[in-house]
């Protein structure tokens, strides 16, 4: 059987989010669940889509590269030299 892109879930902790799906699509994600429970072992497909949309995450290239470039920003000023008040613009870039 061909390997999943999605491998086995590590354990981490969790925050509860309610999202509102297609019928369809929630239908692909309960077939995708259960190919998934023959290799690693029974799921529900909820379980799945928070490392689903972890791996999306990780493989585009565009939210990599705009992430990349607003860290730089909040990291220091145009010359390279850190912020005036010597503490991290980090928490402004959250907001």
């Amino acid at each position: 059987m061909t390997n999943l892109k999605l491998g086995p879930l590590p354990k981490l902790g969790t925050v509860r989010v309610t999202v509102s799906l297609p019928e369809p699509l929630k239908e692909e994600l309960d077939l995708y669940a259960a190919a998934y429970g023959r290799l690693y072992g029974e799921v529900e497909a909820s379980t799945l889509i928070p490392h689903m949309l972890e791996s999306f995450l990780q493989s585009d290239r565009g939210w990599r590269s705009r992430k990349a470039k607003a860290a730089g920003k909040s990291r220091s000023t145009p010359t390279g030299q850190p912020s005036g008040t010597g503490q991290s613009n980090a928490t402004d870039a959250d907001h």
